[in-house]
């Protein structure tokens, strides 16, 4: 590794290939300040970015690319979306994704070593596929970024120049808790026992199933992302403290960061590792907890878009409702409001004409109540459904689109 300026990185950037294809880290650890040289030196050029928030290069000459929507690409007209599981994105990298350049951003060295901290994800993968082309690797070091262990620990001879920057990581906003998002979290909640093992998202939601399990005692974390939730749950005692923290990014607050920085109860691992159906299935009681745009009476959920655009993606949901299923004890749940406050209509529905996320989980929480569904038949899952978890004020419609649907049982059934 050759730590140079910013000014000579972007010399060494102007002789890149035409138009090549960038990867760099999302969600809230994306290298800013080496982007921006790098976009000041390329004139076009494609960025592969997970889950990417609003700052990107946005001109003529630059072409999105991600299998996971964020704000930042939301709604773009050069965005070209890949659809796929997010526990397969790495096999784009030796397929149709080849990268040309992969751009970190990681801690200053150590002993011969950085952590590539808070977003390891799908990043390994790249390093791999770009190192074997005979691409490039270019880090930018911050001594703000924690140290996390796990597979984002890399060798400085895997990169091959740096620039050192001094920055804060950014952090989400988050509205306050509500009272429908709390009434779902509580739900939830109560379905979660001790020794149990969890994967969750970030939002309202999540942050109130977690809070509602203070009490509970030895739970363990095996899931995609952890935000500041888990930080409360390990302060309060509720964790499994013989069992690592197990994720593939951090998204959270600044407390959050300092507390995973050198932390050895936290592994930040790679995608492959964290997403593999298999390795979620091995964990105790595994509870997938994940939520939707829409569910409709076949127990199908659309989680992706919106009006026939994408909106965010399947990422990580489909892998671990997989993995849950299969785990001893295991349940996958999908927790939505029961009434979209934007789109002033019902959450669910008589049938998604989206292209469908995922489908047959164990159960759909709502502030309304809880529909269960895995080994139920067609005709009790849709009742349970309109039941148990739609609006009071789409009932009546859904019972109508139920029986249109063939889902109501026929007459002297159970």
């Amino acid at each position: 590794m050759r730590v140079v300026s910013l000014e000579h990185l972007g010399r060494i950037l102007s002789g890149l290939p035409k138009e090549p294809r960038i990867v760099t880290a999302g969600n809230f650890a994306t290298p800013w300040p080496l982007l921006a040289q790098l976009d000041a030196v390329v004139p076009a050029y494609r960025l592969f970015v997970l889950n990417a928030q609003r700052g990107l290069p946005d001109r003529d000459g630059v072409v999105y690319e991600t299998p996971f929507v964020g704000d930042g690409m939301r709604r773009h007209p050069r965005l070209r979306y890949l659809p796929a599981r997010l526990s397969t994105v790495p096999l784009l990298f030796t397929s149709t994704c080849p990268p040309d350049v992969v751009a970190l951003h990681t801690t200053p060295e150590r002993s011969g070593a950085v952590s590539m901290g808070v977003e390891v994800n799908v990043l390994p993968a790249a390093l791999e596929a770009v190192r074997g082309r005979g691409g490039l690797v270019v880090a930018q070091l911050n001594p703000r970024m924690p140290w996390t262990y796990g597979d984002g620990v890399l060798d400085v001879d895997d990169i091959d120049y740096a620039v050192e920057v001094d920055q804060a990581l950014a952090s989400p906003t988050l509205p306050p808790l509500d009272e429908v998002s709390a009434a779902i979290g509580e739900r939830v909640a109560s379905r979660v026992g001790d020794g149990a093992t969890l994967q969750m998202g970030i939002g309202m939601v999540p942050d109130a199933v977690l809070h509602g399990l203070a009490d509970r005692r030895g739970l363990r974390i095996w899931s995609e992302m952890f935000s500041d939730g888990v930080l409360d749950l390990a302060r309060r005692g509720a964790l499994e403290e013989s069992t690592p923290i197990t994720s593939s990014f951090v998204f959270g607050s600044s407390e959050l960061y300092a507390w995973v920085d050198a932390n050895p109860g936290v592994r930040v691992l790679r995608t492959e590792r964290t997403n593999d159906p298999a390795l979620i299935a091995r964990n105790p009681a595994m509870t997938s907890i994940n939520s939707a745009l829409q569910v409709d009476l076949f127990g199908q959920a659309n989680a992706s878009r919106v009006s026939g655009r994408i909106y965010s993606g399947f990422g990580g949901q489909t892998d671990f409702i997989v993995g849950a299923l299969h785990s001893r004890g295991g349940q996958a749940i999908i927790a939505l409001r029961s009434w979209h406050p934007r789109a002033d209509c019902s959450t669910i529905i008589p049938l998604v004409d989206e292209p469908v996320t995922s489908f047959q989980f164990s159960a759909v929480v709502t502030e309304q109540g809880t529909a269960e569904l895995f080994g139920h038949d067609q005709f009790a899952q849709a009742r349970n459904l309109i039941e148990q978890a739609a609006h009071p004020s789409a009932r009546e419609e859904l019972w109508e689109e139920a029986v249109e649907l063939g889902l109501t049982a026929p007459a002297g059934a159970p």
